[in-house]
């Protein structure tokens, strides 16, 4: 288990910090994510099949953990966010400013390299829905970016 947690804890907290913006409640959800794990001993074909599941029922509890009544954001994602270099910033702000749907393609598709395809098993949607949501928030982001005054072709 301990493998396990080594080979998916990075990808699982960003994918859930993405998701929640919070680092408290990210680490809470990865936490979860892994007893999960633990409690169903599921057997998996490849370590790509183990990252999936562990993905799927990250955005899962983040999910629900964003429909619960009582989140609220205790720690802006910008000052937690693992690994991000300085000249992202700006872009990182925009993309946490975009509602959790829009986040959460957003970051599987670019932060973490899934495709539409995967994306769409991860989040139990349709691709068609995934390849929308993702037109949606890129357009959202060119025009928050332009609205300040940056150029988008730079940025994504």
């Amino acid at each position: 288990m301990e493998e396990v947690v080594k080979r998916n804890e990075n990808k699982v907290f960003r994918t859930a910090i993405a998701i929640t913006g919070s680092k408290a409640d990210a680490e809470d959800i990865m936490q979860e994510a892994f007893l999960k794990l633990m409690q169903a001993q599921k057997r998996f074909e490849s370590t790509a099949h183990e990252t999936a599941w562990l993905l799927r029922v990250t955005v899962n509890l983040a999910k629900n953990h964003l429909r619960s009544h009582w989140w609220k954001k205790t720690v802006p994602l910008l000052e937690s966010y693992p690994a991000q270099p300085a000249e992202q910033q700006e872009l990182m702000e925009q993309v946490l400013s975009l509602p959790a749907k829009y986040r959460t393609v957003i970051h599987l598709f670019y932060f973490e390299g899934y495709s539409t395809k995967e994306i769409a098993a991860l989040t139990r949607c349709a691709e068609s829905s995934v390849r929308a949501q993702l037109t949606r928030a890129r357009r959202l982001l060119k025009s928050s970016l332009e609205l300040e005054g940056g150029n988008y072709d730079e940025k994504v």
